[in-house]
């Protein structure tokens, strides 16, 4: 049965974040939803809002294939689909980021950035000590490939699920703020992105929390 999106402020959220974070143990917090649904955005309010001592992001985008590799696939039209995303490489660092313990070495994660559409290889640095590692991404929930053992792994998966309109409004913005025309950035927003959106919301009731979340 669908379950309704609850309603939460900015203030509950970073409350049950910080529960989450116990000094001496390591624990994996996921966030995920359409795109556009703000998990980018929360993580990053949640990070700040614990501290760097407390919280580290560490996203799935960093698990992008290449543009070059996905040239060769015949796939660079179709980036950000599930198909485009090196699922067995984010499950293995979310193992290592879950299983870290204090005394062990940082662990390095990808980073992506959006200004040149590419992952960045060990552009994040996860110390030991940190207890809590937030992770958000589309596809944290899909029940094929290598997505579930990184979901197993985590200690929570919310679910971001604002009002449709709101979305695609972000998610349209996003697209022009990084060069896209207008009129393609809709495009791109109701076409590639979608066909992934309707992917995406059919593992919402899925998730630990499905929250209704305006930044």
């Amino acid at each position: 049965m669908s379950r309704n999106a609850v309603p939460l402020t900015t203030h509950d959220l970073v409350a049950r974040a910080k529960a989450l974070a116990v000094a001496g143990e390591r624990r994996v917090l996921g966030l995920t939803g359409a795109p556009g649904a703000g998990k980018s955005t929360l993580a990053e309010v949640l990070a700040a809002a614990l501290g760097p001592d407390l919280a580290v992001v560490a996203g799935m985008d960093g698990f992008h294939l290449s543009n070059a590799v996905l040239e060769r696939h015949g796939s660079r039209d179709r980036k950000g689909a599930i198909d485009t995303f090196d699922d067995t490489g984010y499950a293995t660092l979310v193992e290592r980021l879950a299983r870290a313990g204090r005394g062990d070495p940082p662990v390095y994660a990808p980073a992506f950035r959006r200004d040149l559409e590419e992952p960045i290889a060990a552009g994040i640095e996860v110390p030991s000590t940190v207890p809590l590692v937030i992770s958000e991404g589309n596809y944290l929930l899909v029940p094929s490939g290598a997505w579930p053992a990184a979901r197993a792994l985590m200690a929570e998966v919310w679910y971001l699920d604002p009002i449709e309109d709101l979305r695609l409004e972000r998610l349209v913005a996003r697209h022009h703020a990084y060069g896209k025309p207008m009129p393609d950035a809709r495009a791109w927003a109701l076409g590639t992105d979608q066909r992934n959106a309707d992917l995406i919301v059919r593992t919402r009731d899925d998730a630990d929390l499905v929250v209704e979340w305006t930044a």
